[in-house]
């Protein structure tokens, strides 16, 4: 059972939290549990970091912001107690979780699940703080922003649990933002795949790495509310495709506001030119999304690709630095765009899915301005103001709207 920021946001939610615990733990189940910081706090331990130095260790900048799920994983332990729970916290570096030394974003490279059984063989709850783990280097190491979700899918693979469900502010995974259209419709199952996808591409209700791992590890993962009264068959489950009998076009369309569009302008076009601008931003850790190539004019080329906002001054950085090397005549960023993506494994063997995409865009007169596709998936990069005009559009579409008077 993982509890996110908002479920823990104060000493009655964390109660709150203990109560569905206990609940789990007197049916006879053996639950481990992991925790998000309070919300807020671990916004609040990096305006302190930045306050001091915008480019502060990375090393201690996890040491600062890892302190949130220590906090939470000992309140939650102490409230299960108060229930007459046995329970006890664990921090990364004591289960533990190894990650490599990528501080700030870190990935796992191996969970020890001995301890943790060891705990629920005692008839204990394990109250595990997330989104933290330990370096090679025997220092606290982060797993990046909404890393708690990766910690519970790597925690449940580690014990070999019959399946990991995230509770948080929402009651299941939605076709859509249901904030921007209202009539999106909530999922039953949604494949691996598909949750991969919409993650990656801006919808915020599981972090993409612990989709992605929960895929490579067979975990089960449900995604249900904090705030509302839950059984067994509540929420939304991820899942592999074959257990999904009847398989929708489209499973749902996402959007991304965390979105920096790069364009360098008037390069010499010669081979290798494209290595020389995207080998020294992967040296930086700087991930691109959407590339496209347009071709000048005398021998020229123009180079446009996304990055995160976070990384768009690393990355200006970077490309100034190599500017005598590639020779570009002009370097432009942009933030007045959003990414729009429409997922499916229909996608696969059904033709004119795309070309909907484009004409719905069209005809309401939104240009697109880069493309890019994966076997399952279709992003395009549009100017921000359109944002709901385009998610609406797409989502009646592709025939995703609830029906009228039908619970969303």
């Amino acid at each position: 059972m993982k509890f996110g920021g908002t479920s823990v946001g104060n000493i009655e939610r964390i109660r709150n939290v203990a109560k569905r615990v206990k609940a789990e733990h007197d049916r006879g189940r053996r639950v481990a549990v992991v925790v998000s910081a309070m919300a807020g706090v671990t916004n609040r331990m990096v305006g302190y970091c930045a306050e001091l130095d915008p480019l502060a260790d990375p090393k201690e900048y996890d040491a600062v912001v890892a302190a949130g799920e220590q906090v939470t994983s000992g309140l939650v332990s102490i409230a299960l107690q108060a229930l007459g729970v046995k329970a006890r916290s664990f921090q990364g570096w004591q289960i533990p979780l190894v990650t490599d030394d990528a501080h700030g974003k870190a990935a796992i490279e191996s969970v020890d699940g001995a301890a943790l059984l060891a705990c629920l063989d005692d008839g204990v709850v394990p109250v595990v703080a997330g989104f933290q783990g330990v370096g090679p280097d025997g220092r606290i190491a982060t797993l990046g922003r909404g890393g708690s979700d990766t910690s519970a899918v790597a925690v449940a693979a580690a014990i070999h649990a019959d399946q990991c469900d995230i509770y948080t502010d929402v009651d299941g995974i939605y076709t859509t933002d249901p904030r921007i259209v209202k009539r999106a419709k909530k999922l039953d199952r949604i494949t691996y795949e598909e949750m991969l996808e919409l993650a990656s591409v801006g919808a915020k209700v599981l972090q993409t790495r612990s989709v992605g791992l929960a895929m490579r590890e067979n975990v089960r993962v449900r995604v249900l509310s904090s705030f509302a009264e839950t059984d067994d068959d509540s929420g939304s489950i991820v899942v592999d495709e074959d257990e999904i009998m009847e398989k929708e076009l489209v499973a749902g369309i996402a959007n991304s506001h965390d979105e920096a569009k790069i364009s360098v302008r008037n390069i010499p076009d010669r081979p290798g030119i494209a290595a020389a601008i995207f080998d020294p931003l992967a040296a930086a850790n700087i991930n691109v999304d959407m590339i496209v190539q347009s071709v000048g004019v005398d021998n020229m080329t123009n180079m446009t690709f996304t990055v995160s906002k976070a990384d768009e001054a690393a990355a200006r950085s970077v490309l100034e630095k190599a500017r005598e090397y590639v020779q570009y005549g002009e370097l432009i960023t942009s933030h007045n765009v959003v990414k729009i993506s429409v997922v499916g494994i229909g996608m696969r063997s059904n033709a004119g899915l795309a070309a909907r995409m484009f004409r719905t865009l069209a005809d309401r007169g939104i240009n697109v301005q880069v493309i890019s596709t994966s076997e399952i998936k279709i992003s395009v990069l549009i100017d921000s103001e359109y944002t709901e005009l385009a998610m609406r559009a797409l989502h009646t579409a592709y025939g995703l709207d609830a029906k009228e008077g039908a619970d969303a």
